[in-house]
């Protein structure tokens, strides 16, 4: 059975059971500060399961997206070394909020394994919770019972809280499971050995494929357990081990998940994947990471330096690590299966196919990127290699291989085996915990509980329609950091508009009887819109008046519908292709980013400008539809952002039916003459294949334009006089360049001559002609050519030059090439030698080696310790 007759199945069949289909969300979380990725099937779902929102449906199935390479869910390092650990995996679940139990989660999960996908009823093993004393739990008997109607008793397994109670974190809803295993070893090996004993034994063929989860409590901050306000049934089976067990493989990457991707690799490294251990692991870390890098950005997170795009990035350098190390890959690679992942995926996660040329250009620029680093790390290994003082590698230069080149501990230590050298393994592992302690320490922050005013969960939104509100507190929690103590209030109505898509977060003030309290800002977590205040109302339960800031509000909407007309602009010009890739809205500035593959230039910057300007003073009224249904949205040509989750219904904010019509629930102007007048300030690149505009409208764009003006002025002044401002400016860098060029030949002039200085005072030592000398010269390049001139007039050359360049310390080593070759001299180890007396350092090639430093002072006791130093190697 084809595994995309495997997924179809598993949706047909909970459809029959009357659950609706949701799709998948994206990867990246939105509104959710305890995830950095989508981890599990209900994370969508958590807010129905605290009982902050009624579920839209009684029961759900779908197949979720999931990536597990940070947090407590982390399987990133186990990826590659066995057969069934993935970054980016499936989870097929069905859900039931509040509406069946145990009872049917049950039944209906053995009647999909055993009667639709036909898997062998002896082969598989239920695991119930055994019970907690610590959490005062008892053992499940309710799940036992259920079990036993179906299966022997010698097929239940007790688990543990660690194996068999479910929690995604350190708090939020939880409760007991019931996972189910399959045996798929030989029958000879079960013969032997029974399934029984191996569950949860990390055998790679005996595996959890289903997990089962029983939603009844929510764990507290303190760890305390609280039962949720409705019992709710939460299951994962992963997709990639599902398919293992129907096709009958010991392997997920022996099923047709992977195997094209396999095929592929295989293909482009010339080898066979089964026949080289090391081989197969690298070829499984790269099919399973391009998943997970291509479905992420996808989603709209690339690669970056920090957070979220900083994990993507470690996936994506361990990818190409592996493929340089044991595939022998020097060239981007990764990029060329785009194609095939796609094709797998369309009418799955189209996003894929729709974004296939953008996202393999990302991983593209990537690999060149780290491949150059990859390089470089390899010279840094190089040249600590040269200066170790022993056979051992200290910790600290290993942590700097991985944090400054990426390098994992793993690669340093294939180095070092080939090179025979040892590993400070507890050096690297101290200043691995020290940088993560640090990391703790800035993201250091203590909750508390939600305090709960009022027992209503409803919370409505009025800002698009009103600037003020009558409202009730429901609940409050209190949040210390390094700061101070700040504190989270959940009202029942609220005007301030939560920050999301880039719109940053209303602010204004709560007003309570006589006292005034300042909303600093409004974020979203999960559903909840939260208002942070410094204080809280002194009467928990009096009437609160609600007030925004308006004019902070009015800008930053006049900002926001400005960066709708910016996107249809761009695609005037640019072309379709063009599409958002983020965006930041506040009251002071707009910044939007987009997919495209090349600078725009200044004169399509003139046109993008000019189009934005004329749909301003054509003063657009803005066309409002709230709650349409997603399909009529479709529709009517609705723009939507990849990377961001819609639901059944959707708001359309069109400016003109034939120019720009995008799903968004962001607030905006009534009329695009609002925005008065709209500037680009500048336009740069972001990442591969994504640029970014940041742009000014009414007074800021007013305000830069004069300044702009003013400056303008002032040099007309300094050129005196209202003349030609560019034919002057020209004149003036023609002279600088004339002068520039005359300055250049007076330091040439003055290096030939130190240079016949120099060969004058060349001394003999052991048949070598021996410059060692202080000096002071314009700039660096004068000194090269004063070293390599001498190499070619003078015989068996040995030059140190101490010299001193704009009041900074340099020092260059020449040597002829038969002290290279004779006496294996290297002017690479003298001139690091010589750079401690500089506070410096440097290297080069074994004939021709420099150095910078901080201590000019230091050059006479260069020039010193060099002619010490000239004895011992002559």
């Amino acid at each position: 059975m084809e595994s995309k007759i495997i997924r179809q199945k598993y949706i047909e069949f909970f459809k029959s059971k009357e659950h609706s289909y949701v799709p998948s969300s994206p990867l990246v979380v939105q509104n959710d500060p305890t995830l950095m990725f989508i981890n599990a099937g209900m994370n969508q779902f958590k807010d129905y399961f605290l009982g902050n929102k009624v579920a839209p449906w009684p029961r759900v199935a779908n197949s979720q997206k999931c990536l597990r390479v940070s947090g407590k869910h982390n399987d990133l390092e186990d990826v590659g070394m066995d057969t069934y650990h993935h970054t980016m995996f499936e989870m097929l679940g069905n859900w039931s909020f509040g509406n069946y139990f145990k009872k049917e989660a049950i039944q209906w999960a053995w009647e999909l394994l055993t009667e639709v996908y036909n898997l062998p009823k002896d082969r598989m093993y239920a695991s119930v919770f055994e019970g907690d004393k610590g959490d005062g739990l008892a053992f499940d008997q309710e799940a036992f019972d259920l079990w036993n109607a179906i299966i022997p008793a010698e097929q239940i397994i007790y688990g543990s809280k660690k194996d068999n109670f479910w929690e995604m974190g350190d708090t939020g809803p939880c409760g007991p499971c019931s996972e189910i295993h399959i045996d798929l070893r030989p029958q000879s090996e079960v013969d032997t050995v029974p399934g029984r004993d191996l569950v949860n034994n990390d055998h790679p063929q005996v595996v959890e494929i289903w997990n089962l989860v029983f939603m009844q409590f929510n764990r507290m901050a303190d760890g305390s357990l609280k039962p949720l306000p409705a019992q709710h049934v939460d299951t994962g089976m992963g997709f990639e081990r599902l398919c293992m067990a129907i096709q009958q493989k010991t392997s997920n990457y022996d099923t047709d998940v992977f195997t094209p991707l396999i095929e592929a690799i295989s293909a482009e490294a010339g080898v066979k994947y089964g026949e080289n251990a090391k081989i197969d692991i690298a070829i499984r870390v790269i099919v399973d990471h391009i998943r997970a890098i291509s479905f992420t950005i996808a989603d709209g997170q690339l690669p970056s330096n920090n957070k979220a795009g900083y994990v993507i990035r470690r996936i994506l350098r361990r990818a190409v690590r592996y493929g340089y190390t044991f595939l022998n890959f020097r060239d981007p690679f990764l990029f060329r299966l785009l194609p095939i992942l796609a094709d797998q995926f369309d009418g799955v996660f189209p996003e894929l196919k729709s974004q296939q040329d953008f996202i393999a250009r990302v991983i593209m620029e990537e690999e060149i990127s780290f491949l150059r680093t990859l390089e470089n790390g390899l010279k840094s290994f190089q040249q600590i290699k040269e200066t170790l003082r022993g056979d051992t590698i200290p910790g600290n230069l290993i942590f700097e291989l991985y944090d400054t080149f990426g390098f994992p501990y793993d690669l340093t230590a294939l180095l070092a085996r080939e090179n025979e050298l040892q590993m400070d393994e507890a050096g690297f592992k101290k200043e691995l915990e020290s940088q993560k302690a640090r990391s703790r320490k800035a993201a250091e922050q203590e909750k508390s509980d939600w305090m709960i005013v009022s027992n209503d969960t409803d919370v409505e939104f009025v800002g698009y329609d009103n600037t003020e509100a009558s409202a009730k507190l429901l609940r409050y929690r209190e949040i210390k950091e390094k700061g101070g103590t700040y504190y989270q209030l959940v009202l029942d109505k609220t005007p301030f508009y939560a920050e999301s898509g880039g719109q940053v977060g209303d602010s204004g003030r709560l007003i309570c009887d006589d006292e005034s309290i300042e909303v600093f800002d409004t974020k979203k977590e999960n559903d909840l819109i939260i208002q942070f205040t410094k204080k809280l109302p002194s009467d928990l339960e009096a009437n609160i008046l609600c007030q925004i800031d308006v004019e902070k509000r009015n800008k930053t909407r006049n900002n926001h519908s400005a960066t709708h007309l910016l996107h249809a602009a761009l695609r005037q010009v640019l072309g379709n292709h063009v599409q958002q890739k983020g965006s930041l809205v506040n009251s002071e500035i707009l910044r939007f980013d987009f997919s495209h593959f090349s600078k725009v230039e200044e004169s399509e910057i003139i046109r993008i400008e000019d189009i934005v300007n004329r749909k301003i003073r054509e003063n657009v009224t803005l066309d409002e539809k709230r709650n349409v249904p997603i399909e009529d949205a479709k529709t009517l040509g609705a723009t939507a952002l990849f990377g961001e989750k819609y639901g059944e219904f959707v708001r359309i904010i069109t400016f003109g039916q034939d120019f720009s019509v995008e799903l968004c629930g962001g607030t905006h102007t009534p009329a695009t003459g609002n925005i008065g007048y709209f500037k680009i300030m500048s336009e740069s690149s972001v990442a591969a294949g994504v640029r970014r505009i940041e742009a000014l409208t009414s007074e800021g764009a007013e305000q830069y334009m004069r300044e702009k003006e003013e400056i303008l002025n002032e040099v007309q002044q300094i050129l005196k006089g209202p003349q030609d401002v560019k034919k002057a400016l020209n004149q003036l860098l023609e002279d600088r360049s004339n002068l520039q060029k005359e300055l250049e030949k007076l330091h040439l002039d003055k290096a030939s001559g130190m240079k016949d200085e120099l060969k004058q005072k060349q001394s003999i030592h052991a048949g070598m002609n021996v410059i060692i000398e202080q000096v002071s010269l314009p700039n660096a390049d004068a000194l090269k050519k004063i070293a390599y001139e001498l190499k070619n007039e003078v015989e068996n050359l040995m030059l140190i030059l101490a010299c001193e360049i704009d009041q900074k310390p340099m020092i260059a080593v020449m040597v002829s090439d038969e002290l290279v070759k004779e006496k294996s001299v290297d002017a690479g180890k003298i001139v690091r030698e010589l750079a401690k007396h500089i506070q410096g350092g440097g290297g080069g090639q074994p004939f021709f080696a420099t150095a910078g430093g901080k201590n000019l002072a230091g050059l006479p006791q260069v020039v010193a310790a060099a002619k010490s130093m000239i004895k011992e190697i002559l």
